[in-house]
């Protein structure tokens, strides 16, 4: 399997989440949005580990490259979480107006970093990664 293929349904996994947790808090269920909220933030945070323990240090081992795309894409990683902190204070509020508030900011992040992986940095691991691609796959679903 491809990397880029393997964390493109991970980023659709957790946009899926993410639109349940939307969808329920405008209906103003807010158990139901924390659970489908909850569930995005550990997968996401997931995504992120896997990106960071294990796919990211490869690149940059085999590429020499560490002030490049992995140094961004962990900086962007870290302002996620603080939205996440603030998604999750806004659901526990059960404020409407303050989750779509940082919820269109969270999306729109999380939709340009999405992107940036997507259809640069995941294509360069795809090509500098391929002979580890099935073993760096398997280490990311282990984790």
């Amino acid at each position: 399997m491809e990397i880029s293929n393997f964390m493109r349904d991970e980023h659709r996994m957790c946009d899926e989440s993410f639109a349940k947790a939307e969808q329920a808090v405008n209906n103003g269920d807010f158990k139901e949005a924390f659970e489908h909220f909850e569930k995005f933030m550990i997968d996401t945070l997931k995504h992120f580990d896997k990106e960071e323990e294990i796919l990211f240090p490869r690149f940059e081992e085999v590429t020499g490259n560490t002030e490049g795309p992995t140094k961004v894409m962990c900086y962007e990683h870290n302002q996620v979480r603080g939205l996440l902190e603030q998604l999750k204070d806004a659901i526990d509020k059960e404020d409407k107006e303050r989750f779509f508030s940082v919820a269109d900011t969270i999306m729109i992040l999380l939709q340009q970093h999405n992107m940036k992986e997507e259809q640069m940095l995941y294509a360069m691991c795809d090509r500098v990664l391929a002979p580890q691609a099935s073993e760096l796959v398997e280490k990311m679903k282990a984790l």
